[in-house]
């Protein structure tokens, strides 16, 4: 108890120099806790989201971009395939297939276009307003509706896929019917639509006026037996409501719209597999991929930078270790008067020694305590930090 009173009241008396050890351990200690523990998150989210994701159907091309385009509705998808696609994955009868869309934004918020058991798979229930409904509905996930200050009865105004294109699609005005429950995932991000909706933000359905109308007089270029055709005068609507939602239809044929990704839910292992190998072993537009050892592969890759910073951060510890024992040898010099008169008292030098290490040891608690506040401050802020979730 002496002995740690002596520390103390030392450090106490020299409280800069005590200050900046402190400081210097949790800066050093900081970095790899963070890392670690946001590495650790980032690691669980992708692995709990992945894991609940049976299979995931698309374009051939990069696996990786279509699992996080499929997951997290962030990365462009490596293709598109059509409806009919998706009409032939349900003809195989080995699980529930759900369609996605997800190509555009509102806000440079993921607009996703797809079913309603998409929310039953996930889980996703509506804590203001009501579900999808009608054409031209949306429903807002819990984060995006914090950001967006939007909800029930709001409009949402998707963005134009290019801004200096005339001639492309119109963006078209949601209307926002319900926003959802907090999920912890991705779908917290998100603008959900009904994938018919999705079609016409993509421009292949539209809605306009009647032609045969006589307000459309002036957009009419021509009548015909049984063909109107119109001028550039004719308006499409841009936003979809009661009055018109009738007037909305596709070009082409349903078989031809694009879906993006599917989701695919089979009843269990062996439907599954079944599932992959007959994609795997005919000519197809379509992979079929188990998103769970996607991510494995991605988070094998994380752990190798992870592997090369772990090493980077022992050599800053180490050059922070040599410091502090710099540090303590200039103040046992600086002491040695000090430690003089403590000899003469009869102190031994096993005390000195140990005086010496219980304020190394204080110092490096210290450092720790710091390092730890603000690591759990840092993964508690991290969300907000980051726009969102550890997950992209």
């Amino acid at each position: 108890m002496r002995s740690l009173f002596l520390v103390w009241r030392y450090m106490a008396a020299h409280r800069g120099k005590s200050a900046i050890l402190v400081v210097c351990i949790a800066l050093t200690a900081y970095l790899p806790l963070t890392v670690h523990a946001l590495l650790r998150e980032f690691e669980r989210d992708w692995t709990r989201r992945a894991a609940s994701t049976p299979l995931v159907a698309g374009a051939k091309g990069s696996r990786f971009d279509l699992a996080l385009h499929a997951l997290y509705f962030r990365a462009q998808p490596p293709g598109t395939i059509l409806e009919r696609d998706i009409d032939d994955l349900r003809a195989q009868g080995l699980g529930t297939v759900i369609p996605l869309h997800s190509r555009y934004t509102a806000q440079k918020t993921p607009v996703v276009g797809t079913t309603l058991d998409y929310f039953g798979f996930r889980g996703l229930d509506i804590a203001d307003g009501d579900g999808l409904a009608m054409l031209g509905d949306c429903v807002v996930g819990a984060r995006a509706a914090r950001d967006l200050e939007i909800g029930p009865g709001d409009r949402i105004l998707t963005d134009p896929e290019n801004v200096f294109d005339v001639s492309g699609t119109q963006p078209l005005h949601l209307r926002v019917v319900g926003v959802l429950a907090e999920s912890g995932t991705a779908d917290d991000s998100a603008i959900f639509v009904d994938i018919k909706t999705a079609w016409v933000v993509a421009g292949i359905g539209h809605g306009h006026m009647d032609l045969r109308s006589e307000e459309a007089d002036d957009a009419v270029l021509r009548r015909e037996e049984n063909r109107i055709v119109a001028n550039a005068a004719l308006e499409n609507h841009i936003e979809i409501g009661a009055e018109n939602v009738a007037s909305f239809h596709f070009h082409g044929e349903r078989g031809d719209m694009p879906v993006t990704a599917a989701i695919v839910v089979p009843p269990d292992g062996k439907a599954a597999a079944i599932l992959r190998g007959r994609y795997q072993s005919r000519e197809s537009v379509v992979q079929v991929l188990v998103p769970r050892e996607v991510v494995g592969e991605m988070l094998a890759l994380l752990l190798r930078a992870r592997a090369i910073l772990d090493a980077n951060v022992l050599l800053v510890a180490g050059s922070t270790v040599l410091f502090l024992i710099l540090v303590i040898a200039l103040s046992l010099r600086l002491r040695k008067a000090e430690l003089e008169i403590m000899f003469h008292l009869g102190c031994a030098r096993l005390t000195v020694a140990r005086l010496v290490a219980l304020e190394l040891l204080f110092v490096l608690m210290g450092g720790l305590a710091v390092a730890s506040v603000l690591v759990a401050a840092t993964v508690r802020l991290a969300p907000i930090l980051l726009g969102g979730s550890v997950v992209p």
